[in-house]
């Protein structure tokens, strides 16, 4: 590493960021990235380099670095190696300058403040001139999606068949933003996020080489605050070290970023899970009082939420070095005694509180209410625990005054108590708890439900037809033919474009968007599918890719319907008598009434050989 053994001044006094002074220098220095290192070590070692490489990856994982690591290593040269290596550890001789960002022949360019194409002309008149003094010349392009099309296409033919001597590295953090005929230019690296014990490891080992105490909880909470960045991780330590005067401690570490204190964080969870709104309320106050953020504060409890969530089904995940102990120990408790259904309620409340805290004016009156309604649902039997309760009462299971076992779980979700929950000062959730009253209750709960459904079944809003006589719907063609049917041709032409398939049952419909889809879209797909299908219909945004579009999917048909037009013996003949003649369309019958709608004719392009 670089600066090892060092203090925090370099060499003429002024003092570097560790950031800067722990920056990796070669390939072994990389942290959580060796699948990459491994795949460029077989490359060099069978002589099989790219052209081009394009490494993407969030902010601080080492985009930069590996860039410039990468050029050290095509113009590695020293007495004895004179051949491009992965091996760096002997310095070569132009290593130095490369790392420093001033060899002539290793160019770096903003993409983000040279988005033009007058800068890649610059480049392209460059690259026909050999390397002044290194093996290859080599262009370094960070943020490449910032790019302009323009710049784009000037940069394809010379990407695409570049002089021996040059060769492209590109870095983004925005992968989806660079066009795929960029990419399929390129070789085409992944840096992942770090994982937090690698980072907290690390972060243990600079402490050492700066002769900074530093506790364990401290450094994991960093850690867990970088979010997979090195960098950040290194940035938020060096200003902890200058927050806490040489000994970063946890309650310094949780001052600086206003973060709560994770074993109060614990306890509010437990009042919560208990039901004990009064607690709850006196504890997150307190945390507040003591500079937590209410958001952070929420944030905290949804991440506990899902560690104890996984440690139900990982035990083992319980090891990771970023756990405190107490969150290792508790976690493990509570996975034993939580069901899924709860942690799942719990988590779905949290999400949506925590945008309510963000936005609110009074965050922190937003995030009592959204602790009252988590501590309000602890007491609440989930619906299908209460559905078993109230078929209990009506068979009969439920007679005099005997108290009923509680569903699976218990009202909260909770097994049999623990000698290890009592120690943390957890009342013993009581298995007889819902007495005969409580089923009462229950069953009244569940009947009322069940007339508001039917309330709002007779509302007016639309007529919806008997389930047995609902229109069958199992694909996107299947509502699009909807639509045409019901003749709403602008609805069914947008829905063509913008909606992907992710999956699809009766009466849910998930789906993917794509990134120019109208913000009304899904709202209206729901109401069409109510209003066409006779039934009430759930339709839900997804994060997964999905499907083509039925849009993109025509467009496939109508190049292979081209293709074979080219290929055809008549068009052929037909194009052979007519010198100058050529093909402009293959028209889809179905596609037609909705381009013309879509939009306007255009003129073709007289430069287009092919429309």
């Amino acid at each position: 590493m670089n600066g090892a053994g060092q203090t925090g001044q370099d060499r003429a006094g002024a003092y570097r960021v560790l950031a800067r002074k722990y920056r990796p220098r070669d390939f072994s220095g990389l942290v959580g990235q060796e699948p990459m290192v491994r795949t460029l070590t077989n490359a060099f070692s069978t002589g099989r380099i790219a052209q081009a490489w394009m490494l993407t990856g969030v902010r601080g994982v080492g985009k930069t670095t590996t860039a410039r690591i990468l050029a050290r290593a095509l113009n590695y040269k020293t007495d004895a190696i004179d051949r491009p290596s992965i091996d760096l550890s002997v310095p070569g001789e132009h290593c130095e300058a490369i790392l420093e960002g001033r060899h002539v022949d290793v160019m770096e360019m903003d993409a983000a403040s040279h988005t033009g194409i007058d800068d890649i002309r610059e480049i392209i008149e460059q690259v026909r001139y050999a390397p002044v003094s290194a093996r290859y010349k080599v262009y370094i392009i960070d943020e490449v999606h910032m790019l302009s099309t323009q710049a784009f296409n000037g940069l394809l033919k010379t990407l695409e068949e570049p002089p021996p001597h040059v060769k492209f590295i590109f870095a983004t953090t925005e992968i989806r933003k660079v066009p795929i005929t960029i990419l399929s230019r390129c070789q085409r690296f992944d840096l992942r996020r770090i994982d937090a014990g690698l980072i907290k490891a690390h972060l243990a080992h600079i402490a050492r080489l700066e002769d900074v105490q530093a506790d364990d909880e401290a450094l994991a909470m960093i850690a867990r605050a970088a979010e997979g960045s090195m960098r950040d991780a290194q940035s938020i330590f060096d200003q902890a070290i200058a927050h806490s005067a040489s000994h970063v401690t946890a309650e310094a570490v949780r001052d600086m970023l206003g973060l709560a204190d994770r074993t109060r964080v614990i306890d509010l969870f437990e009042h919560l899970m208990k039901g004990d709104v009064a607690a709850a309320l006196d504890e997150y106050r307190a945390q507040y009082d003591a500079g937590a953020d209410p958001g952070a504060v929420l944030a905290d409890l949804a991440e506990f939420n899902h560690l104890v969530t996984r440690l139900r089904f990982v035990p083992e995940a319980a090891g990771e070095a970023s756990l405190s102990e107490e969150e290792r120990r508790r976690g493990l408790e509570f996975s034993k005694m939580l069901s899924v259904r709860v942690l799942s309620r719990t988590w779905q409340m949290l999400l949506k509180g925590i945008q309510e805290v963000q936005s609110s004016a009074r965050p922190v009156a937003a995030g009592e209410m959204v602790l009252i309604r988590i501590a309000h649902a602890a007491d609440l039997p989930t619906l299908d625990e209460a559905l078993k309760v109230l078929e209990d009462v009506r068979r009969g299971d439920l007679a005099g005054n005997s108290a009923p076992s509680a569903p699976s779980g218990g009202p909260h979700g909770v097994a049999a108590p623990s000698q290890a929950m009592h120690a943390h000062g957890v009342q013993a959730f009581e298995p007889q708890r819902l007495s005969l009253g409580g089923a009462a209750q229950t069953m009244r709960l569940v009947e009322s439900r069940a007339e508001m459904s039917a309330a709002t079944e007779r509302l007016p809003s639309a007529p919806a037809k008997p389930e047995s006589d609902a229109v069958a719907v199992g694909s996107l063609a299947d509502i699009a033919a909807l639509a045409e049917a019901n003749r709403d041709l602008a609805f069914k032409v947008q829905f063509k474009r913008s909606v992907r398939l992710v999956s699809i049952e009766p009466g849910r419909l998930s789906v993917n968007l794509t990134e120019d889809a109208p913000k009304t879209l899904l709202g209206d797909l729901t109401s069409r599918l109510q209003q066409w299908t006779g039934r009430r219909w759930i339709v839900s945004l997804s994060n997964e890719p999905g499907s083509k579009t039925l849009a993109e999917e025509e467009s496939g048909r109508r190049e292979v319907a081209l293709a074979d037009a080219r290929a055809d013996p008549t068009v052929a003949a037909i194009l052979a008598s007519f010198p100058g003649a050529r093909i402009l369309d293959v028209r889809i019958p179905d596609a037609i009434a909705e381009e013309a709608f879509a939009r306007p004719a255009e003129e073709p392009d007289e430069d287009d050989d092919d429309f």
